[in-house]
């Protein structure tokens, strides 16, 4: 039996990598990068937890310091995300409560590539 694949149906694989000591992120695409942005991550007091995460929800212009869009993670204690910013000056800096800034045209064009489900993997 013949099965035919449209090939418009087949979706890229993303995953992200966020490097804390580097301060950036980097997207991969079917397992080779695909462009990489600075973040700010969590302050000695406050680090980004380490490990591997999901986005499990999105959101537009969620208002306050969060910036332009909000992607959250499935990290266990909850209220952790990769956001963008208020304060651009803070992006390449430890300053954050745990979560990931980035700057606010980095963080939409992330946003409109990776879907709910997409792995992270914070190192």
């Amino acid at each position: 039996m013949y099965m035919y694949v449209c090939p418009f149906m087949i979706r890229a694989a993303y995953k992200i990598v966020i490097n804390t000591s580097a301060r950036n992120l980097t997207l991969y695409k079917d397992e080779k990068w695909f462009m990489s942005f600075p973040v700010a991550v969590g302050k000695p007091s406050t680090p980004t937890p380490k490990g591997t995460y999901r986005i499990i929800n999105k959101a537009v212009n969620p208002g306050g310091p969060f910036g332009a869009r909000w992607l959250g993670l499935s990290i266990p204690s909850g209220g952790y995300g990769i956001h963008g910013t208020n304060d651009p000056s803070s992006i390449g800096k430890a300053v954050s409560h745990g979560c990931v800034r980035m700057h606010n045209n980095d963080v939409i064009t992330l946003y409109n590539i990776v879907s709910v489900g997409t792995t992270v993997e914070i190192i």
